[in-house]
């Protein structure tokens, strides 16, 4: 298995069109989506067609997109980094964008060519979070010891099934049970697609089942990502790792989180969380399944706070 297959590169860019991995068809079909110019790439976003490190991929290419517009470049390149910055609200986009556009004031200032520069900063900020992206797949392999059965929720774009790759190459015995993670069921169409490629054993649980799974004794770890992370290590993620957080507290089991060192917000409470549309709840394979006075509340992300983390393993994406 090549860390650089597509399975765990979820987007890339090509004569000028940036692919995107459409992941709500994952795993019954694969097909990229071409993204042509930043419109393209919010959309993306916005309909959850690509997540967690596939839409930095998505925000960084798209400034590539963008480096011949008429006018005053300078404004177009902040206006892009606006749209992206609101194309999710929960998620940094501003400490990636602002790298960006910072770059890009610095050589208008230096009388040096900005599109050049953006071309420069946008490849190397790739090449950086590929190294680090490996280093941390190492880390948490490390992390792995023979005769885990670890507990994972939602989708961290690959790295854990890396990391499970590494772990049985140097011959631990590694377990996996994955949550469904409704309603956009990334757990069920991401995570145990990409550990059953790995060659790893993962079983699928329903989101519902995390306690008695505990209780039971068949997990000894549980291991999340994060969308967000806070200057005191509080973090947001997929909604439901919080009373995750609390059950393996509650019976003892270290919790390890994935994260991105930020200092954009002081703590947990400061991070907007996105609340996604009610029909992602109330409509299901096209159909409305529910009667119009039915409501429905999707938030679709929770905070962990930071006394609930056992170990935080993290990328540091040169912000």
């Amino acid at each position: 298995m090549s860390f650089e297959s597509p399975l765990f590169w979820p987007a890339y860019i090509k004569d000028n069109v940036l692919y995107v991995l459409d992941e709500t068809l994952v795993p019954s079909k694969l097909k990229y989506i071409p993204v042509k110019n930043v419109k393209d790439a919010v959309l993306v976003i916005r309909d959850m067609k690509t997540r967690a490190f596939g839409q930095f991929l998505v925000v960084l290419n798209a400034f590539l997109l963008e480096l011949n517009p008429k006018g005053d470049f300078l404004k177009h390149l902040q206006d892009v980094a606006h749209q992206l910055n609101n194309s999710r609200p929960t998620f940094p986009f501003a400490e990636v964008t602002g790298i960006v556009v910072g770059a890009a004031e610095k050589a208008f200032a230096n009388g040096v060519d900005a599109r050049v520069t953006v071309t420069k900063t946008v490849h190397g900020f790739l090449a950086g979070i590929r190294a680090r992206r490996l280093q941390r797949v190492q880390e948490i392999a490390d992390a792995m010891e023979d005769g885990d059965s670890i507990l994972t929720h939602c989708n961290v774009s690959g790295e854990l099934a890396m990391a499970a790759s590494i772990a049985d190459y140097a011959g631990k015995h590694i377990k996996f049970f994955a949550t469904e993670t409704r309603p956009y069921m990334q757990g069920s169409k991401l995570t145990v697609w990409e550990l059953q490629e790995a060659g790893a054993k993962v079983t699928l649980v329903a989101d519902n089942a995390i306690g008695s799974l505990m209780a039971d004794g068949l997990v000894n770890k549980v291991i999340i990502g994060s969308d967000r992370s806070a200057a005191n290590g509080d973090i947001a993620n997929k909604i439901g790792s919080y009373q995750i957080a609390v059950l393996a507290r509650e019976f003892g089991i270290p919790l390890i989180v994935l994260t991105q060192p930020s200092k954009g917000v002081a703590s947990g409470q400061d991070m907007p969380i996105e609340l996604r549309d009610a029909d992602e709840l109330l409509i299901f394979g096209g159909k409305k399944i529910f009667g119009p006075k039915v409501k429905g509340f999707y938030p679709g992300f929770d905070v962990v706070g930071h006394e609930l983390i056992t170990k935080a393993i993290a990328i540091n994406a040169g912000l």
